[in-house]
């Protein structure tokens, strides 16, 4: 079993910053993409960075409402992602998500949810 802990959540005004983090732990042999979703009330969770690990290199993918705006980042060895965002909008207000998927130790795939950090921007 996959265990997500998600951090950095809070209240923040228009225009200002925050960073989130998040740590994975468990069964865990390989991760094959980590990264996080959002869910704002009444809308469907949807994807707002993301890192896909290949045998090529790490590519990065970013929803179009966030680009130039929020970096993601990995740390391998610690089994964690960040995600740095600025330039926050009223619209970036949502649940946010960490989301990893990859195989265990008998090889079996994983898709591993964390249980969200609330990120409010008001002023």
């Amino acid at each position: 079993q996959v265990h997500l802990v998600e951090s950095g959540g809070g209240l923040v005004q228009p225009g200002g910053s925050l960073r989130l983090s998040c740590t994975a732990s468990g069964n865990i042999f390989s991760i094959s993409a980590i990264g996080w979703y959002r869910q704002a009330p009444g809308k469907q969770r949807e994807l707002v960075a993301e890192i896909t690990r290949k045998t090529s290199g790490d590519t990065t993918n970013y929803a179009a409402s966030v680009k130039g705006r929020f970096t993601i980042s990995m740390d391998i060895t610690k089994q964690s992602v960040y995600l740095q965002m600025n330039k926050l909008k009223p619209e970036d207000t949502a649940v946010y998500y960490c989301n990893t998927k990859g195989l265990n130790s008998d090889w079996i795939g994983f898709n591993g949810w964390g249980q969200g950090t609330q990120v409010t921007v008001s002023s």
